[in-house]
Formats: C-alpha cells, structure tokens, sequence
C-alpha cells in the first residue's frame, strides 16, 4: 500500500505542476490543483484530520495578500497607477538611463508596497505603455521589461508580507515579521542591488541615451490634449480627486506600517490588511459613490483554494516520506554547519523551484527543516535561506514562479516576443551571482542576532 501511495502521490504531483504551468485552453491554476487535491485526499494519503492544520496554516497569509489585491483596485480605479506611468515619463527629461532606474525603482516599491504577483501585474502594463508611448526600437524594450520583472519579483524577500509562501511559511517556523526583516532586509537588497547592476551594465548598450519626452498633467486645469494613447486623459472628468487621492495613498502606507507596529502584540497580519482595505473602499464610496462592487468581482478569491490546495498536495508528499528523503540526504550536514545550512538549503530550494515552481518548494523545504528538529535559531536560518532559494534563486526560468508566468502571460497578450532563450541569457547571468551574494550576507548577517 505503501508503495502505491508513493507512485500515486507522484504521478498526481508531477501531473497537477505541469497542468498549472501549462495552463490548456487558458484554465486557472485553481482547476488542476484542486482535482490534484481531490485525489490526494479521496485516496487517504492526507488524512480529513489534516485538512483543519492546512486551513490555519492558509488562511491567514492568503487573507494578508487578498487584501492587498482589494487596495491595489482601489488604487487603480482613482487613477494612481496612471499618474505614476506619466510621473516617470516626465521626469526621465529625455534619458533611457534615467528611464531604467525609474522603472526598475517602480518595479521593487510596488512590490514591497503590494505584493510580487500584484507588482507585475501592474507594473508590467505600466512599462508596456511607456515604452510604446516613447516609440522604443524592439531591442530597447526588453532590458525595461525584463529587468523590471526579475526586481519586481526578488523585491519580496526582504519583507514577508510581500509573497504568500512567505507568509505561509513564516508562520510554521514561529519567526515575527519584524524578526525576519531584521534578519532579511539587508542580505536580500545586497542580493537585489547586485543583480540590478549586473543587468544594467549587461543592458547598457541597448538602453537608449536620448527618449522622446512627453510632458503629461494631471492636473484639473491641464488635463485636456489630443493624443491617442492609453496612458492619456482626454477630458476633465478623468483627473484626479488629489484630496481623495492623498488620504488613500495614506491608508494604504498606514496599513502596511501598522503589519510591523501591531505584530509585537500579536496583532494578525490578516486583521490588519482585512480592516486597511475595509476602510479604503469605505473612503472611496463615501467620496465617489463607488459601491465595493468592483472589488467584489475583481478579487481572486480563488487564492484561498489554490493554497489549501497546493499545501494538501505538499502534505502528501510529506506522508509518502519525501521529507524524510531529503532530510536523510541533508540533515547531518546542515546540523553541524550554519554555513552549509545557509547554502545547501538555499540551493535546494532554487532547484525545486525551477523544477514545480516556487510555491511548493518553499513548502517543502520548509516542511523537511520543521521535521529536522534543529535548534530555533537554525531552523530560521535555514527558512530564510529557503526563501532566498524561492524569490531569488527561483529567477533562473520563467517557471519559477507565478510572477513570471505572470509576467510571460502579459507580454504575449501585448504581442510583445522575449523567448525562453533572451531571458535564460540573462538570468543566468546575473540570478547565479545574486543568490550567491543574498545567501552568504545572510550567514554573515545572522551571525550578529544568534
């Protein structure tokens, strides 16, 4: 019996993984993944005793990220993302260089603010509508899109709450977000700022030195031009309420800082991110008369299904002895060794990643280091080395995470060609140097908290 559930257990992991990448006809994500769950659970090999466990593990960090998505609708129905777009033109005063830095800076606080998945969703538009609005050569688009893609991305592994397996995990090891971005923050932006330079002197040839420049307002009073554009407003009626919009841009900055205020009282992230967007829409009904409708619709409740989903899945390999295989291989290594800990775990989860996706390989790696029975400061070590694995190392291949399929999605909507071999060409480049650099400033960092 055994053995069939290990060959079962396979068979319905491997399949549910390349359904969810391959995505046939256009179907979401959640189908593959619950008629892998389904199975899983119907054939015993995770038990209806477990579902409760995976429920309480899920709820929480994926309720944090819906709220999020809740307030990145507001935000884009009051016009911000629009007002950022015509801000960078503007403010590049006709420099491709300048346009670089700007958009990859867009790319990485839009995460942080967000989250990764939400970063690229509104970033991605955003680069394809500048660049189309400055008339850039097919070669000159690819270092804007791509980079900014690979930032977008790695930008959520200094803070937890940017990333839902991230969160997921954060809480099964019991590390505090405030424990973890002092431990995080600093050998992910090395990381981060490593790999960001890497692409610029890799791109630097291809960005152009002199852009059209376009001077754009949004003003009540300079809104009206003719152009033709998707960025442009046409009329009066589109500008900006700027009272409406300041007192938004604060609640949202208010909610994100309360995550880290609160959590030192055991205040939930969820609660918190739940109550911030509450008040948000509340703000934005009461000045535009815009019911919470929209928000409704345009919510990917499914998240919570895909998570439970994907975490029965992780649980069944758990039950059929995947954990105890790799920590047969690791454990006595990692044991002994901070470094090798910090190194191997890291590299494991990069391999998963670029293996099944980011999602199950933080799960994993996470399940096998809890069932390691290491020491509490070993045990956050090694998830924060598995993290790097999953937001940095996971970059090699468009695969590796849902961000960039994402990210490949909206591009070939746009008709918008960057090839597997255009992107490998430069992520294993500068992916390599960047998780080596996040992962051994993490073991010389951590050295000054344990």
């Amino acid at each position: 019996m055994f053995d069939v559930s290990i060959t079962i257990m396979i068979i319905v992991f491997i399949a549910t993984i390349v359904l969810m990448l391959w995505r046939p006809y256009g179907i979401n994500e959640t189908i593959p993944t619950s008629i892998g769950a389904v199975i899983v659970l119907a054939t015993g090999i995770v038990s209806w005793g477990d579902v409760l466990g995976i429920l309480g593990i899920v709820s929480g960090p994926v309720m944090t990220i819906l709220s999020t998505i809740m307030m990145t609708i507001v935000l884009e129905s009051i016009g911000f993302f629009r007002w950022i777009a015509l801000n960078i033109v503007n403010r590049t005063k006709g420099s491709g260089i300048r346009l670089f830095f700007y958009t990859n800076l867009l790319c990485f606080f839009m995460t942080m603010m967000f989250n990764n998945d939400g970063s690229i969703l509104i970033t991605t538009p955003i680069i394809i509508h500048i660049v189309t609005l400055i008339r850039l050569k097919p070669h000159q688009i690819l270092p804007y899109l791509l980079s900014g893609a690979l930032i977008a991305t790695a930008a959520s592994a200094p803070i937890a709450v940017s990333n839902i397996s991230n969160l997921i995990a954060l809480k099964i090891v019991g590390l505090s977000l405030n424990s973890y971005i002092n431990l995080m923050f600093v050998p992910s932006m090395l990381g981060i700022g490593a790999m960001f330079l890497l692409m610029y002197f890799y791109f630097k040839k291809d960005l152009p030195r002199k852009i059209t420049s376009v001077q754009f307002s949004m003003d009540k009073h300079h809104s009206k031009y003719k152009q033709s554009h998707p960025l442009e407003i046409e009329n009066t009626d589109d500008a900006i309420d700027w009272n409406l919009f300041k007192l938004c841009i604060a609640i949202v900055v208010a909610t994100r800082a309360a995550f880290f205020v609160l959590a030192p009282f055991g205040v939930a992230t969820e609660w918190v991110g739940l109550i911030g967007a509450s008040i948000l829409i509340g703000v934005r009904w009461i000045n535009l008369g815009t019911s919470p409708l929209d928000i409704l619709k345009k919510t990917p409740w499914h998240i919570l299904i895909f998570a439970f989903n994907m975490y029965v899945l992780v649980f069944g390999l758990r039950n059929v002895g995947l954990n105890e295989v790799i920590m047969h291989l690791v454990r006595d290594v990692v044991v002994n060794s901070p470094f090798n800990a910090t190194f191997i775990m890291g590299a494991l989860t990069t391999v998963f990643s670029n293996l099944f996706n980011n999602l199950p390989a933080v799960m994993i790696s996470t399940m096998s280091i809890i069932d390691m029975d290491l020491n509490t400061n070993l045990l956050q070590l090694t998830y924060l080395a598995s993290v790097i694995g999953a937001d940095i190392g996971a970059l090699l291949t468009p695969i590796g995470t849902l961000a960039t399929l994402i990210w490949m999605f909206l591009l070939k909507k746009e008709s918008i060609k960057i090839s597997w071999g255009q992107y490998l060409k430069v992520t294993f480049l500068v992916v390599p140097i960047g998780l080596i650099i996040s992962l051994l400033s993490l073991y010389l960092w951590a050295t000054l908290f344990f």
